[in-house]
């Protein structure tokens, strides 16, 4: 946990409270220690910004995951139109 606050320039607390709201669960080592994914990292960098700029944590946090849904929707979304467009054939060109 110490390196990833470092790494982000937040105490440990600041990534404590994101685990106590919910919104990162880190894995832990065999010693107990918390060990955060890349992905967590970059939430988590998120979540910092929106706090430093006034939002609360618990805002922040819903914030976070209506922007990640939000990210998933426009990812299937995509999917289906390309799924779309493959199902359909092209105009025949007049000969």
């Amino acid at each position: 946990m110490g390196h990833a606050a470092e790494i982000l320039g937040v105490r440990q607390a600041f990534l404590r409270s994101l685990d106590a709201a919910k919104l990162l669960t880190p894995q832990r080592s065999e010693g107990g220690h918390r060990r955060y994914s890349r992905y967590q990292l970059r939430i988590a960098a998120r979540a910092h910004e929106l706090v430093a700029n006034g939002t609360a944590l618990d805002a922040a946090c819903r914030i976070i995951i209506l922007e990640d849904q939000l990210t998933e929707a426009r990812r299937i979304n995509a999917e289906h139109r390309q799924a779309r467009d493959l199902r359909e054939e092209p105009d025949a060109a007049p000969e």
